[in-house]
Parts: C-alpha cells; structure tokens; sequence
C-alpha cells in the first residue's frame, strides 16, 4: 500500500531499556530567621575537649582550663566570628574586647564561638592586644541553634566576597535563666557595634533580679 510506513524498516526497542533520568527533589529553601530579643535562648551545650578553648589576654594565650558552671552562672554574651568577615570580624573582635573593661564588676562572661579553625587568629589577637576566650564549633552547631546559620541559606546568596558558608557576623547576650537580653547582626556593615544598647540590658537584667 502506497504511503503506508514500513514498521519492520526500523529497530524496535524494549521500553524498559530507557534509562530514567535521575529524579532531583526540590528543596525548600530556608531563609535564615535569627533569634531576637526577648526570645528563649536555645538549648546548647560546650564541648569539653581541650582543643575547642583559648583564652588571650592582651594578646597572649593564657594555658589554663574553663569552668563551665562559672560561664553559665551569670549573663553570657556570644559573639560569633569567622575570618571570612575580615575586616569586619576584626572590628567585632575590637568591640567585644573593649566590652569586658565596661561590664560593672565582672557582671557577665564573654566568649566567642569561632567558626573554623584559623591559623591566622593567635597573630590577629598579638596584633591588636585582645583579650578574649574562644570556643571552636566548626560544626557551627551553637549558631544553628540560633538560626544565623543553615546549610540551605549560605551566606554567600548575601554578601559578596564570602565564599564559606559561615555564621552570621552576631552577638547575643544571654542571661542566667536563659533568655535573650540584646541581639544584633552586621548585616550591612553601616553601623557602629550598639556597645551601648549591650550594656543596658545587662543593667536592665542586674536590677530585675
């Protein structure tokens, strides 16, 4: 029949021959949303091993242990710093260590949560003459619990010249019976570190008790 198609002309295939592609679910993004003022502290715990702690004053190593129970048994301010922030993790790491000749009577711990284990910190801390005590979580547990960090956010949809994902640049301050008292992130790299607004709530939270 004229016209009419030649099925035997071709190769016939058995459909079970295709190879499927491969099925990619979707994956919600989630923004980041950091706790605030006001809110529960999450529920976090430190690390005992040795390596995750250092302590400098006026830029020296100080080799001796942390007391966990005496951390906790008054208002803890995190500050939480990468060296991917450069410049502006520095400036933190300024403020922070200015803090702890402010605070009335050792009324509050300061400690910052180091993000990666950074060869370049002991010098950074010798040439600025800090003084502060540091806790490694390269796990970056501690600032997941507080939402300035996720694996589905990475900071690098943010700010440009980041190219780690790495915690917000944020410091809370925490009081003893688990409540945020002050929260802020650099989030704009505009404005000055609010040491001041810091500071009241600690009076605020001193005269409450």
């Amino acid at each position: 029949m004229a016209g009419a198609l030649d099925y035997n002309k071709y190769s016939h295939f058995d459909m079970s021959e295709i190879i499927r592609e491969l099925e990619f679910g979707f994956k919600k993004c989630q923004v980041l949303n950091p706790l605030k003022r006001g809110d529960a502290a999450p529920d976090f715990a430190f690390e005992k091993d040795f390596y995750r702690w250092k302590q400098f004053v006026e830029g020296v190593e100080a080799h001796r242990s942390v007391h966990l129970l005496q951390l906790l048994n008054k208002p803890l301010i995190l500050a939480f710093y990468s060296g991917q922030w450069q410049a502006h993790g520095l400036e933190l790491l300024k403020q922070i260590s200015e803090l702890q000749n402010r605070i009335p009577n050792d009324s509050a711990n300061i400690l910052v949560i180091n993000a990666e284990r950074d060869r370049g910190l002991d010098k950074l801390i010798w040439d600025n003459n800090l003084s502060l005590s540091f806790y490694l979580d390269t796990e970056k547990n501690i600032a997941g619990k507080f939402r300035i960090y996720s694996e589905n956010d990475p900071v690098w949809n943010r700010f440009s010249g980041v190219d780690t994902n790495v915690p917000l640049l944020a410091t809370y301050a925490i009081s003893s019976k688990g409540k945020i008292l002050f929260d802020h992130i650099n989030w704009d790299f505009s404005g000055k570190f609010p040491a001041e607004e810091l500071l009241s709530s600690l009076d605020e939270e001193r005269n409450n008790i």
